[in-house]
């Protein structure tokens, strides 16, 4: 069998989280949690074999213990293509993670919800936080 999506995010992701778990909960109480009949889903997802079916990204994100709206980001282009993806983002945004949300109502609540415009300052010094 080929393993076309191996080197997509998702599986790469996938199969990180599923090591950073492994302490607490082996891949087959992963694939149970996400409501996966078959347990070997998971090595199939981590392999590339096949795509992350996005009606299981929020199950599946529980289960890896990470924001649903990351999981969800990283799984569209490889689930319906780049281009799609693309449009998809354009219309609806891109999907929002917890963190992200903290950060823009600290920014809404920094700026007295003001909706201030990005300046090349403020640009330098966000990039400068994450050491950029």
């Amino acid at each position: 069998m080929t393993n076309p999506f191996k080197s997509t995010e998702v599986a790469r992701f996938i199969a990180d989280r599923v090591e950073a778990l492994a302490h607490r909960k082996t891949q087959n109480e992963i694939a149970a949690e996400a409501g996966f009949p078959n347990a070997n889903f998971i090595s199939i997802l981590k392999s590339g074999k096949s795509k992350l079916p996005l009606d299981r990204v929020p199950s599946l994100a529980k289960a890896l213990e990470v924001d649903p709206a990351y999981l969800m980001r990283i799984s569209l282009e490889q689930s319906v293509g780049v281009t799609a993806a693309k449009a998809i983002t354009e219309i609806f945004g891109s999907p929002v993670t917890a963190n992200e949300r903290a950060w823009l109502d600290e920014l809404r609540d920094a700026s007295g919800n003001s909706d201030p415009r990005i300046t090349a300052r403020g640009r330098t010094t966000l990039r400068g936080i994450f050491g950029k």
